[in-house]
């Protein structure tokens, strides 16, 4: 069995750890959580770090928990946050909390009949009828204002200059996490909490309220927040956040993002988020450094995490739109691609209208009358000639061809490319 704490050491997965957190795994097996905030209904790669963490931590003999704050998503965490967020209803938390029980179950073995099989738990079950006398009492006379406003998450909204400053609402926020550890310690025996650096204050809020009521020792432990080497938001794009929801985010422009990370990135990317051994990742790095134009890195990389949040079908289909643009797919290839796959992959093309009564009609017309794809019907013929005309992915040299509904995709498409990079959305009205 790998040792845990060995293990994300070398993929750099380690940014704070509480004294005696190793120690007391090397005395066994033992439980860990990390918890998550339901604010919307998918987990977003900025998620995966924390999850990849409880996926070793699973996979090193321990037993995960993964805490969905049904709860404390109705306060809304201060960490690494300008302004407070607006509150969710106990409706949309309740769909929220089951979206994300199904995505992580793609990450963590929560079905088997091992010893060490995850769970997940809501801190809404024990806070829903805790109230605000009795947690006032029991829990908010055990940690100093002092004590709280020690920590950066809160020193850090306060020392910003807005006049919003902070509620108490908010304020509270790390008291409410504090007593899900101490919870979780009492009656699930977990001794260890797993976050982001961001969430170092919260987690020792928590340690501390443990070794205050219980006379006991917890641990924590952080992982770096994850940044890009050109200074960007990790997980963020032009069109926004990239998350596992394929509703979302395609599994094409999922595994996009991917395939488009720097060499410093893929680097550092194909050991916090995969599950590959040493060996195989630096000999994959290394292989890549010989050759880097062939983007091998980012290809292993965008393989192994469209695979595992995916499955191996949608990776599959996402190499094979992937091709559509810069490499020989065919028009098969292109039928067997779904509309939303279809649409992103073809994404920011020109496209024009044409009404299916306008059907059949021959191609000079079709491309220089009912669309301005070629300004004239004589540069259209000259292209064509000159076999460089597609519909479709399939060649056109006949001026004569008529368009017609068999030439459409999806009930709805026709897709034209002349040259080898110019590409045209016929939509079919």
């Amino acid at each position: 069995m790998k040792n845990f704490f060995e293990e994300l050491r070398w993929r750099g997965m380690i940014h704070d750890i509480t004294p005696g957190a190793e120690e007391e795994l090397k005395k066994g097996p033992t439980s860990a959580y990390v918890g998550i905030d339901p604010t919307g209904d998918s987990l977003h790669i900025g998620h995966l770090v924390s999850i990849m963490i409880l996926k070793h931590f699973q996979a090193c003999g321990n037993k995960p928990y993964a805490l969905v704050g049904g709860a404390t998503g109705m306060i809304g965490d201060p960490s690494m946050k300008s302004a407070e967020r607006n509150l969710l209803d106990e409706k949309t938390l309740e769909h929220n909390v089951s979206c994300i029980k199904q995505q992580l179950g793609r990450f963590l073995d929560f079905s088997s009949d091992a010893a060490n099989k995850a769970e997940l738990v809501n801190n809404y079950d024990w806070m829903k009828d805790y109230t605000f006398i009795n947690f006032t009492r029991d829990i908010g006379k055990l940690i100093t204002v002092n004590y709280m406003m020690g920590k950066d998450s809160v020193k850090k909204r306060l020392s910003r200059d807005s006049s919003e400053g902070m509620s108490f609402t908010e304020f509270t926020y790390q008291l409410l996490q504090g007593y899900d550890f101490l919870y979780l310690y009492e009656h699930k025996g977990v001794t260890l909490q797993l976050g982001g650096a961001d969430q170092w204050g919260n987690i020792t809020t928590g340690t501390e309220l443990i070794r205050r009521v219980l006379g006991k020792e917890a641990y924590a432990l952080t992982c770096p927040l994850i940044t890009k080497s050109d200074g960007g938001k990790f997980g963020k794009t032009e069109k926004g956040t990239i998350w596992l929801d394929p509703e979302r985010t395609s599994p094409y422009q999922f595994y996009q993002f991917w395939l488009n990370v720097s060499d410093e990135d893929a680097e550092k990317y194909i050991k916090i988020f995969t599950m590959l051994d040493r060996e195989t990742i630096e000999k994959a790095i290394a292989d890549h450094k010989t050759c880097p134009e062939m983007r091998g890195l980012q290809k292993l990389l965008a393989k192994e995490v469209t695979t595992m949040v995916h499955g191996e079908k949608e990776y599959e289909n996402a190499v094979k739109a992937s091709a559509m643009l810069f490499g020989k797919a065919t028009a098969d290839d292109l039928r067997s691609l779904d509309e939303k796959t279809f649409l992103a992959v073809f994404d920011g093309v020109p496209t024009f209208d044409v009404p299916k009564s306008g059907l059949p009609v021959g191609v000079l017309d079709f491309l220089a009358v009912q669309t301005t794809v070629f300004p004239s019907k004589g540069e259209a013929r000259k292209m064509i000639q000159g076999n460089g005309f597609s519909i479709n992915k399939e060649k056109v040299t006949d001026i004569n061809y008529e368009v017609s509904e068999k030439d459409i995709i999806d009930g709805k498409y026709i897709l034209v490319q002349k040259g080898k990079k110019d590409y045209y959305i016929i939509n079919i009205k």
